[in-house]
């Protein structure tokens, strides 16, 4: 049975539709070390053969024991990044298997078949080989907490915004492990955007994932072995912003954990969540109208991890934006609300999305008036309480700068550890 969490959070019973159910970054010394890590999911239980968990005051501390790792890891010779990861800038690649609009669905399966070689994301190498090993190195037993984040775009376009991100996990957790799942971050570009946080002695790292690994013994993994046959409709969508969705699944599904969007900033502990999901959004009864993917806590081997998994892979769309991911979602929990053996809580709006898509815009910009200073004061006195942190919608705030002064403004100044942001003016 799943705990209670917080008199503030929902039961899946009470918060409902019909009835709605919660990295010391190893070897990066100087030349010699590579970079373990990737994809925010922090994991508050890594349950696995070679994994034992125990719980103390609340929180669930993760050992990996020696004997364990011994067994399921095969060590490899330290090498140096330089030797180990070319930089390659990928940008022009991003763009040549983004699909032509306009295409009937047999002429985009054709385009695909013959571009399939062109997606990196799709390929396997040495290090997709070794994800599995550097995984279980990574989340060792200084980990008070574990993150999962994932980044599928070039790694040019990891900017100020997404470091924010980092910071605050850290902020909030600074004995957290962070893992980012990423073949652009898993390079000498990535360790060094990553350095400033590793200098300063956090767990962070980037690892090439093995989809291939996560995804077998899963109900994704013929859907993925057809789509890498070319076989498949992608849809309009670019297919690694849908296979994004797909990975938290998995990776939570095959460790446990946390995952985070690379637009979420923390702003208090996660460690008493367990097995949670929150609500985007409620109606005036306080049923919720639609859940989101952004973050993610849960078990390994959850159940309700499984038929999000088997929905993805029975009902993938590629030209809906959010079929696959927070639309996904909602749909499964409708679905099991009533159905036993599914152990989870919903959060409120409050917990994760306390402001919509919408109206984002309004914490960038800064007070102009007594009126709007007191309404910054009033809203980061609401956000001190029952909020776990801030979805930024990327997509809409990414136009917005972040003025001094206003919500965000505050929010970073208060939960960044290395604070160097340029605000506008």
């Amino acid at each position: 049975m799943m705990r209670k969490v917080s008199r503030k959070m929902f039961d899946h019973k009470q918060l409902s539709r019909d009835r709605t159910p919660v990295l010391s970054v190893i070897a990066l010394a100087a030349t010699i070390f590579f970079v373990f890590g990737n994809s925010i999911i922090s994991t508050i239980s890594l349950h696995s053969s070679s994994v034992s968990t125990r719980e103390t005051s609340g929180e669930l501390h993760v050992r990996i024991t020696e004997r364990q790792i011994m067994s399921t890891v095969i060590k490899q010779p330290l090498r140096s990044m330089q030797e180990e990861i070319k930089e390659v800038d990928r940008s022009e690649q991003q763009s040549s298997v983004i699909p032509p609009f306009n295409l009937t669905v047999e002429e985009r399966i054709e385009w695909f078949r013959k571009k399939v070689p062109e997606f990196e994301i799709l390929k396997s190498n040495n290090l997709t080989k070794e994800f599995h090993g550097r995984v279980l190195e990574f989340f060792n037993n200084e980990c008070d907490v574990q993150f999962f984040m994932t980044w599928i775009s070039p790694v040019e376009s990891f900017g100020r915004r997404e470091f924010l991100a980092l910071e605050s996990v850290f902020k909030v957790h600074p004995h957290a492990c962070l893992l980012i799942l990423s073949r652009d971050l898993d390079s000498v570009q990535g360790y060094r955007i990553l350095k400033p946080l590793l200098d300063r002695e956090f767990k962070v790292a980037a690892v090439t994932p093995d989809l291939s690994f996560l995804f077998k013994s899963t109900p994704a993994e013929t859907w993925f072995e057809e789509m890498k046959s070319g076989n498949k409709d992608p849809g309009e969508i670019p297919l690694p912003q849908n296979l994004s969705n797909l990975i938290r699944l998995a990776v939570l599904y095959k460790y446990g954990g946390i995952y985070l969007d690379t637009d979420f900033i923390v702003l208090k502990s996660f460690a008493d969540l367990r097995n949670a999901i929150g609500a985007q959004s409620i109606d005036v009864s306080r049923n919720w109208t639609r859940l989101n993917n952004a973050v993610l806590v849960f078990d390994m081997n959850h159940p309700l991890l499984l038929k999000f998994i088997e929905e993805f892979a029975s009902t993938f769309n590629g030209n809906k934006w959010g079929h696959n991911g927070p639309y996904l979602v909602s749909r499964i929990v409708q679905k099991v609300a009533e159905r036993p053996g599914y152990n989870f809580t919903i959060l409120p709006p409050m917990a994760f999305y306390p402001v919509s898509w919408n109206r984002i815009g309004g914490f960038f910009k800064k007070p102009e008036n007594d009126v709007e200073s007191r309404w910054v004061d009033a809203k980061l006195l609401q956000l001190s309480g029952e909020t776990y942190g801030v979805h930024l919608w990327n997509k809409q705030s990414s136009k917005f700068s972040i003025e001094e002064g206003s919500v965000m403004g505050r929010l970073i100044s208060d939960h960044c550890v290395i604070c160097e942001y340029k605000y506008s003016s």
